[in-house]
């Protein structure tokens, strides 16, 4: 089965259940991928997180049901998944701008998000740089933070790492430690995936010998087999979509669960910062 099926079952599986629990965890196994990965990949992909379209999908079909029965309020919020009238009021309002009840008003608008379904789109018209490498493993030394899973939450949450770290000092001691200038980049390790939230990193390698201070964290990576994507002037995110819905659904790999990088190159005053995503493969 290929990427395109197992996303598209997925989906079957999610409107299958619309009116009941749905399983993250069920739906990253029909995807054959870990739960975080298919949250991330879902986001990228879609530009929406997997909760987001779960959520419009339920408020879509509610609308429908309360247009074309005499169903209660308080029975399609049951059936939705809301514990009372209130919540799903308000998250009915939310999306369609108007209270449940009013739903059955002759000539009233309504927002319907319909199902998705993915296919292949032939692009191709920016190339993407990358080599496949195996590298023996190694160590990183830094400080880490949760961050959540939401990507949009997430595009805050970093930044704002990120400059609490130069802030406090984190980041020249980490240069420090390594002899280097205090204008080198550091790099940022992607690890520990739940659900809701993942671990993230300011990190840099550590050479053997060298003793860190009590409030830095040790983390051991593997021996891997690395796709390395290079990113000019370090736009992260538009690299890790691209990757997501053009690389990996048509590439012979795919991502295994383990610690990801978005490494940092250059000199902050010389705007010369250059970056790759590491992300752990293996064959299909």
């Amino acid at each position: 089965m290929d990427w395109l099926s197992r996303m598209n079952h997925v989906m079957d599986y999610i409107e299958s259940n619309l009116a009941d629990e749905i399983s993250y965890d069920k739906a990253a196994q029909i995807a054959y991928c870990s739960t975080y990965h298919f949250q991330r990949m879902f986001s990228f992909i879609t530009d929406v997180p997997l909760s987001e379209y779960i959520r419009r999908r339920r408020l879509t079909l509610a609308a429908f049901e309360l247009q074309t029965s005499d169903i209660k309020v308080i029975d399609v919020a049951l059936k939705y998944g809301y514990e009372s009238p209130e919540a799903f009021s308000r998250a009915f309002k939310n999306l369609h701008g108007i209270i449940p009840v009013s739903a059955r008003d002759i000539g009233v608008a309504l927002k319907a998000y319909p199902r998705m379904t993915f296919s292949i789109s032939i692009k191709g018209d920016t190339e993407m740089n990358y080599r496949i490498e195996q590298r023996e493993a190694f160590e990183v030394f830094g400080v880490y933070t949760e961050i959540s899973t939401d990507q949009e939450k997430a595009f805050h949450q970093v930044p704002l790492f990120l400059k609490r770290c130069d802030e406090d000092g984190t980041t020249d001691t980490i240069n420090d430690l390594l002899g280097r200038f205090h204008d080198n980049y550091t790099i940022s390790a992607l690890y520990d995936y739940g659900e809701t939230t993942f671990k993230y990193m300011l990190c840099n390698y550590l050479p053997k010998g060298i003793s860190i201070p009590s409030n830095f964290n040790k983390l051991s990576v593997p021996s891997s087999t690395w796709a390395i994507f290079d990113v000019n002037d370090c736009q992260m995110q538009s690299m890790w979509k691209r990757i997501w819905s053009e690389w990996f659904p048509t590439s012979e790999f795919e991502a295994i669960d383990g610690i990801q990088f978005e490494m940092y190159y250059g000199l902050a005053k010389h705007n010369n910062s250059f970056g790759e995503i590491w992300i752990p493969v293996q064959k299909k």
